[in-house]
């Protein structure tokens, strides 16, 4: 098995020239196979390492249903229970009929401050930042003021749409319902837990040792094109080995129970024929042969990591230069570990 994700890695290699960060590949007996590259800080010449903390934008959506369900698992919280209900702040124009549930599954319809699916997306962005200065972007109150104004894009639970808002919506739910800020709530049951040492939601101004640096085609770091702080929809820093754990740890059920992991990884909207979202996870399903997967992508940020239940393997892929095309991981690995 070795030889064979070796040659679809180096294959892949070859037509992926800006490759910088690290790919990973583990079973339960350990690391399979593994390649670093590049550099974590370009200016002064340090090397990424296989050990190096990458950040992983909206792979943080993971980690977020997982702690929303968490709330469910100890009954503080249902899927059912209705987002105005919860939140005590003016939700502007947001549907007063989304549930819980519709912002798990991406089906809440919720204006999105990050229209992903807009043609000129990267021109609003801009706009965004230069309206709302991303060194501000500390608390996740402050992301309000930039989605309560938008019109519902659809009715609750009509399809999927893929929403930023929804999941910073679900962390003021985190918020609210424990008392504690997102960020600790998710270091508390699930870094501290999973021993996951090198996961956190760092400040770009105050990066720990051994974390990328994220750079964008202009050669400039991203540190102005990100928030200051990751929130519930991205911006989490992790590393190969501690995305390891936090895969065994869920099919393992030290984070959940194991009806609500099951919960958490039945697939409840369908996306496309193959591919289908369960609350905070994605699934691609080819015959018999099947992955659970999160993907994310920003300036400077490539990610990628998937379970294989039919071998228990774990694949990552960590990019400091952008966009990581996880394409392989559907296609030449799905064909080998699946």
């Amino acid at each position: 098995m070795k030889t064979q994700i070796q040659d679809i890695f180096t294959n892949w290699l070859k037509e992926e020239d800006d490759f910088s960060g690290v790919f990973s590949v583990s079973d339960v007996s350990g690391v399979v196979y593994q390649h670093a590259t590049g550099y974590r800080n370009i200016a002064e010449q340090l090397p990424n390492t296989v050990d190096t903390a990458f950040g992983i934008a909206s792979g943080t959506k993971l980690f977020t249903g997982l702690a929303v369900c968490k709330l469910i698992d100890d009954k503080k919280l249902s899927p059912d229970d209705k987002l105005c209900d919860l939140l005590p702040q003016d939700l502007g124009q947001i549907d007063k009929r989304i549930t819980v549930f519709h912002l798990l599954t991406h089906t809440s319809g919720v204006g999105d401050y990050i229209d992903e699916d807009a043609d000129d997306m990267e021109e609003k962005l801009q706009a965004l930042y230069d309206t709302y200065p991303v060194q501000l972007w500390d608390k996740l109150e402050y992301y309000l003021q930039m989605s309560t104004h938008l019109p519902p894009k659809f009715e609750p639970g009509e399809r999927f749409g893929y929403s930023n808002s929804g999941y910073v919506l679900l962390g003021l739910v985190v918020e609210a319902v424990s008392g504690v800020p997102f960020q600790k709530f998710v270091q508390d049951v699930i870094f501290t837990p999973c021993n996951l040492t090198h996961t956190g939601f760092y400040r770009l101004d105050s990066l720990p040792a051994n974390t990328a640096l994220g750079y964008m085609e202009n050669g400039r770091t991203n540190a102005y094109s990100l928030p200051i702080r990751g929130g519930s929809d991205g911006g989490l820093y992790t590393c190969a080995a501690d995305l390891d754990k936090l895969w065994r740890a869920i099919f393992a059920n030290k984070i959940l129970s194991e009806d609500i992991t099951k919960l958490f990884l039945q697939s409840h909207v369908e996306i496309d024929d193959e591919e289908t979202y369960g609350l905070g996870v994605y699934h691609y399903k080819d015959g018999d042969k099947l992955l659970h997967y999160a993907v994310g992508v920003d300036s400077g940020v490539g990610f990628a990591t998937a379970y294989y239940p039919k071998t228990g393997v774990v694949v990552s892929g960590l990019k400091n230069t952008g966009y990581f095309p996880w394409s392989f991981f559907f296609e030449e690995l799905l064909e080998v570990l699946g």
